[in-house]
């Protein structure tokens, strides 16, 4: 149902072994290049320009936050709220409360059964999802435009009604328990991204993964959840977004309606203060798992989302690991072969964000080997400017992911959503485009030297078990 995820506004990896690579999707691979290499040729005339979101803002007396687009090229809307609350939020030793809510909003309320959702979505021919990171929880929906108005009505209804009882926090701490083991103690290289981020975290809360622990959901009580639901699931807290065809007098008159009624708690919501302190020195650790083959991560420390450099970095992102023509697959896969599968992303977060590099080794070859392949990789991108015709490259694949997540109303909900929670106003949205076109060959090497320091990196290799001395095991 749910999928638990850190937000990046422009998605570009995660590593694992390589698998087989169905004729549909290697189509599809050669698609994307083509649409790609459209755009680098067309970037040689002019700049692509994407068409500027057209909004509506408005805050009810309750603190409830309205942000609707109207689109009326498909009979469909979307609609989003996002909950300012995410993982970091958690309260101490008791990780993984924002994302047990994400799953307890689809259980019962004060006047629909459980999984009601589903049967409002899915049975018109829509669709629904929700989805936590370290940030904020989001509850998004797609349905025919004609059933706009139950919708406002379910999801007013689950922020004001929602059972928070012991049947359903049982019940619901079972499901996230369950995706913890599937998802983090069964894949081979489950822990390895929950160590990475447990690790590259020394104070802010982002140290605890959003899937929480077995350990200290066993610990929670009920009156800890009905706590930490009385907290943060309220109006002033949750931003609704709507992005379709409707009508706006109308769909504001809904929104008034439903939501108007409830009530703005007294009490001032609790923000994260801790600071996550600078890097020093290196910071290097070893762990075991199931894996077979090794693996290494690096992190380095970079500012939150909102700074400056965040566009510099997520095409630093595409040049280093964007694709199987990005340098480090080239160089660490095709060439020294050293690698199976390698990548990098820009990890952007509201508070501070994590530069990540992971790669799984080759059989028969040493992280050591790798790491030192790694890091001359980076160096390069330090000491010698990157060509514009590489840069133009990488900055175009991020130019299509904008205009392919704009396709769609929901697309464009999320775009909304971001900029308005985490950016602070959903015009930013509209600056995307003209942010990452800005991205001149000096930035690259200018955030290359500024925060890919030794002094910066964690070192994180992720060994196989049976490489452990017998006596360690």
């Amino acid at each position: 149902m749910a999928s638990i995820r850190r937000l990046t506004r422009h998605s570009l990896m995660i590593c694992q072994p390589r698998r087989y690579v169905p004729h549909a999707a290697i189509l599809f691979r050669i698609s994307l290049l083509l649409v790609t290499n459209l755009f680098i040729q067309a970037a040689v005339f002019s700049q692509p320009r994407l068409p500027q979101i057209k909004f509506s803002d408005r805050t009810l007396a309750n603190g409830l936050r309205l942000i609707s687009a109207p689109d009326h090229s498909s009979p469909t809307v979307a609609i989003q709220v996002w909950y300012h609350v995410g993982s970091k939020d958690d309260p101490n030793q008791r990780s993984g409360f924002a994302h047990l809510f994400e799953h307890m909003m689809f259980k019962s309320t004060r006047n629909m059964k459980s999984e009601m959702m589903d049967r409002l979505t899915e049975d018109v021919g829509g669709s629904n999802g929700a989805s936590t990171n370290d940030d904020v929880t989001i509850y998004n929906e797609v349905v025919p435009s004609n059933y706009l108005e139950t919708l406002i009505w379910a999801e007013a209804d689950r922020l004001a009604g929602l059972n928070v009882d012991e049947a359903n926090f049982k019940s619901e701490r079972d499901v996230v328990k369950e995706e913890y083991r599937e998802g983090v103690l069964t894949p081979p290289y489950g822990r390895f991204d929950f160590l990475l981020q447990q690790k590259s975290f020394l104070q802010h809360p982002y140290k605890r993964p959003t899937i929480g622990s077995i350990e200290d959901l066993d610990a929670a009580s009920l009156r800890d959840v009905q706590e930490f639901h009385a907290t943060y699931y309220r109006p002033d807290n949750a931003t609704l977004i709507v992005v379709g065809d409707f009508d706006q007098k109308q769909l504001d008159s809904w929104v008034d309606k439903y939501f108007g009624p409830i009530e703005k708690p007294n009490r001032p919501i609790p923000r994260v203060q801790m600071k996550e302190p600078s890097r020093n020195s290196e910071i290097r650790a070893v762990e075991h798992g199931i894996n077979e083959l090794p693996a290494v991560g690096l992190t380095y420390l970079t500012p939150g989302l909102a700074h400056p450099d965040t566009d510099a970095l997520e095409v630093v992102a595409a040049i280093l690991g964007g694709g199987e023509s990005s340098r480090l697959y080239r160089a660490l896969v095709y060439e020294q072969q050293l690698a199976a599968d390698v990548g990098a992303s820009a990890d952007s977060r509201e508070d501070a964000s994590l530069f990540e590099i992971t790669a799984v080794l080759s059989e028969g070859k040493k992280p050591e080997d790798l790491e030192r392949s790694l890091l001359a990789e980076i160096r390069k991108l330090q000491d010698q400017p990157v060509s514009q015709l590489e840069l133009d490259r990488a900055k175009n694949q991020l130019i299509t992911n904008l205009f392919r997540e704009r396709e769609t109303s929901e697309g464009t909900a999320q775009v909304l959503g971001e900029a308005a929670v985490l950016l602070g106003h959903p015009e930013q949205a509209n600056f995307d485009l003209a942010r990452t076109q800005a991205v001149t060959v000096a930035d690259v090497q200018r955030v290359m030297k500024k925060y890919f320091a030794g002094s910066n990196r964690l070192v994180l290799y992720y060994l196989p078990e049976a490489s452990k001395p017998s006596e360690a095991r």
